[in-house]
């Protein structure tokens, strides 16, 4: 009995039970995507870096295409994941998408672009979240600009998230909250 944080039954008390917490490591979430995608997509997850980037690969060079993520950053995997997700197979065979990123610091006009083209990869994110038992918050990502409208982009996110958890995700977003979820028993 003992080692679990239970009283000893000499003292005459019942045993409780002890809740283990759900550890979240990226470096976990780099070894569930292999597993997932690397033979069918020849796509890894790699974190340590100072920014996310999805770099294309050279499939004939045998070079598998990579998704980066900031640092250690259990999220920032998740998020990248989740644009993974939403791109399609042209989009893949280019780095960073074909698109070019707009950095911190945006004005109302650029930052609503910005969170208009956030909104799937986000509710995504959500729903790989709720798979892995981690909190959600929509990230507005522009501490230096126009933050934009948060309540509108957070309901907005929502709604979609609901939807396809209602419709089912893409193939590929449905894999990953598979993976997740087995991983994670939620």
């Amino acid at each position: 009995m003992s080692g679990h944080g239970a009283l000893k039954p000499d003292h005459g008390a019942a045993t409780i039970p002890q809740s283990r917490g759900v550890v979240h490591r990226a470096t976990d979430l780099e070894t569930l995507f292999r597993d997932t995608f690397f033979e069918r997509h020849h796509t890894v997850l790699e974190g340590g870096f100072e920014e996310p980037v999805y770099l294309a690969g050279t499939p004939v060079a045998g070079e598998p295409a990579r998704i980066r993520y900031t640092r250690d950053y259990f999220r920032s995997a998740l998020h990248e994941v989740a644009h993974w997700c939403v791109a399609g197979p042209r989009r893949r065979r280019l780095d960073d998408y074909g698109y070019w990123y707009a950095p911190d610091g945006r004005d109302a006009a650029a930052q609503a672009e910005f969170l208009r083209v956030e909104v799937r990869p986000q509710a995504l994110e959500a729903l790989f979240c709720a798979a892995c038992n981690h909190p959600f918050r929509v990230s507005l990502d522009n501490l230096d600009g126009d933050p934009g409208d948060e309540a509108r982009f957070a309901a907005d996110v929502q709604a979609l998230a609901e939807r396809l958890h209602r419709d089912g995700p893409p193939p590929r977003a449905r894999l990953w909250l598979d993976a997740l979820t087995r991983f994670y028993k939620v």
